[in-house]
């Protein structure tokens, strides 16, 4: 049809779905063909008890990939047709199972010759296709099994925007921003304290004159997120990563891993064997995302926050 030529690869499912329509209706054409009264979304809990035998509600759906009330909702036809009974007992009397009766039995001798018929008008379309429909599909279901769809467009989300992320150094007009990112998430969760108070208030006192360095996040030009590096007067760590917070409205670009590998890739320009941290593990996205950028776990060392409930460092390789 001429709207996919239009439209792209955006419209795959529209495509699919009036594939299979049509694919479905040849389907019912063919059972007619054949004097064989059928609709074809039975084939697939047809196929699965005329091969296996009896088999309970939940295998079913298990074996053919559908749901428990949708694969219910065929039996019911099914059973309506005469083609298969339902609420048998197992031997073990702990099942009920469905199977096919005798009217079911029977069709499943007359659909062997429709079958052979139709794997071979099959085989004829993939030898006059340039493409495999059939392999491709096999292909195409793994690869989606392994990363789906949404995840592979998020991918491809995440890389657009990226392209309009900024990491830049602090200038004095960004201390504004700088404060009021950390308070917003600060305020989200726990209580502002007055070292969070020294250090936004007066970032260049307290941060930059003592030889550390603040990273802010532009997305289109608009300061979105920030995070600092803190010089530590520390015989274990050179640096303290601090500070970081993203605007809950440019969250999902990735934005705090840059700010992360800008920080760290900074305390490795300077000659730093250390990085330690100070979180919650109440901010899991943050606690992911430390452990993403190779921090791990340590204990014991004392902390001025009272809302810090894990510590983590990371060593540089030089």
């Amino acid at each position: 049809m001429k709207i996919f030529e239009r439209t792209g690869k955006m419209a795959l499912g529209s495509r699919l779905r009036l594939f299979t329509m049509r694919i479905t209706e040849d389907a019912a054409k063919i059972y007619a063909l054949y004097n064989v009264a059928f609709s074809p979304k039975w084939f697939p809990v047809f196929f699965v008890l005329a091969n296996d035998g009896e088999k309970a509600v939940s295998e079913l759906a298990d074996e053919i990939g559908h749901s428990q009330p949708s694969v219910t909702k065929i039996i019911k036809e099914m059973e309506a047709a005469g083609i298969i009974k339902a609420n048998l007992t197992s031997k073990d009397k702990r099942r009920n199972l469905v199977g096919l009766t005798q009217q079911g039995t029977d069709l499943a001798e007359r659909v062997k010759w429709q079958a052979a018929d139709v794997d071979k008008a099959i085989d004829g379309i993939i030898q006059e296709a340039t493409h495999n429909l059939w392999e491709a599909l096999v292909e195409w279901e793994f690869l989606l099994d392994q990363k789906s769809l949404p995840e592979r467009v998020q991918e491809q989300k995440k890389l657009r925007e990226g392209e309009h992320i900024q990491i830049v150094p602090y200038q004095e007009h960004y201390q504004a921003q700088f404060k009021s990112l950390n308070e917003e998430w600060i305020s989200a969760y726990f209580t502002m304290e007055e070292s969070d108070y020294k250090a936004l208030d007066n970032p260049k006192a307290h941060i930059l004159d003592k030889g550390g360095q603040i990273f802010v996040a532009l997305y289109r030009n608009e300061p979105v997120g920030v995070c600092a590096l803190i010089k530590m007067d520390d015989p274990v760590y050179d640096f303290e990563l601090a500070k970081m917070a993203v605007s809950p409205k440019a969250q999902g670009k990735s934005i705090g891993k840059r700010l992360g590998e800008a920080a760290i890739e900074a305390a490795r320009e300077v000659g730093a064997s250390r990085i330690y941290l100070e979180s919650n593990t109440r901010l899991t996205p943050a606690i992911n995302l430390y452990y993403k950028l190779g921090f791990q776990k340590v204990v014991g060392r004392p902390t001025p926050y009272q809302r810090c409930n894990i510590q983590m460092e990371l060593t540089l390789t030089q």
